[in-house]
């Protein structure tokens, strides 16, 4: 399946390096760009992405507010952002707009591809860079946080991924995913399976 992406940002040199890095992916095409929040909308309608991948700092109002526009407007189309910024804050207003994702702008570039591909599958994704503050956010350990890769398993968790589909993801070995799991129980003081993936799925739009 080819996933149709909408680039917005206002820097045009931004928007180049990024196109060029996603249609390096075979099943990515780039299929407008906006470096605007209005504009942004516009060229939806035009050209139908499923994703767009959004700025926050624009000219004609930010990110968030352009994503809270697109889930009002276009609700099938799936909303992940890009920033600098990376404050939980800025995380928490984004997610809270209809955000399915935020990706830190000096992450890997392979990040870029595993959180789209996360996002449309129905997922959503955070920059590893950012789990252990959003993990505090969410009131997980306090007095023994979660560490990235923790975090890490369980949005893979909340996702209905098994054991086997995280450890290949991650390029883990089972037994490594399951001495994890272990670890988040006995940090999240959970003690079934069932409640595990409870507190995953509750929980994965903050962690």
């Amino acid at each position: 399946m080819t996933i149709r992406i909408l680039l917005v940002d206002d820097h045009p040199l931004v928007r180049d390096g990024l196109r060029a890095r996603l249609e390096a992916v075979p099943t990515f095409d780039v299929v407008g760009e906006a470096g605007s929040a209005a504009e942004a909308l516009a060229v939806a309608r035009d050209c139908a992405p499923d994703l767009v991948l959004m700025d926050i700092n624009m000219r004609g109002g930010n990110g968030i507010e352009a994503t809270a526009a697109f889930r009002a407007q276009c609700p099938a189309v799936a909303v992940l952002i890009l920033s600098m910024h990376d404050k939980s804050d800025y995380v928490t207003q984004a997610m809270a707009a209809g955000a399915r994702g935020y990706v830190l702008k000096d992450a890997p570039g392979k990040d870029i591809v595993v959180a789209i591909e996360t996002v449309i599958s129905g997922g959503i994704y955070y920059s590893a860079a950012l789990a252990g503050q959003l993990g505090q956010k969410a009131g997980v350990a306090q007095e023994e946080p979660l560490t990235a890769r923790e975090q890490e398993v369980l949005r893979h968790l909340a996702n209905g991924e098994s054991n086997k589909q995280i450890a290949r993801e991650l390029d883990l070995s089972v037994r490594t995913v399951e001495t994890h799991r272990l670890n988040i129980k006995r940090k999240l003081g959970i003690e079934g399976q069932a409640e595990l993936i409870r507190f995953a799925v509750q929980h994965a739009r903050e962690i």
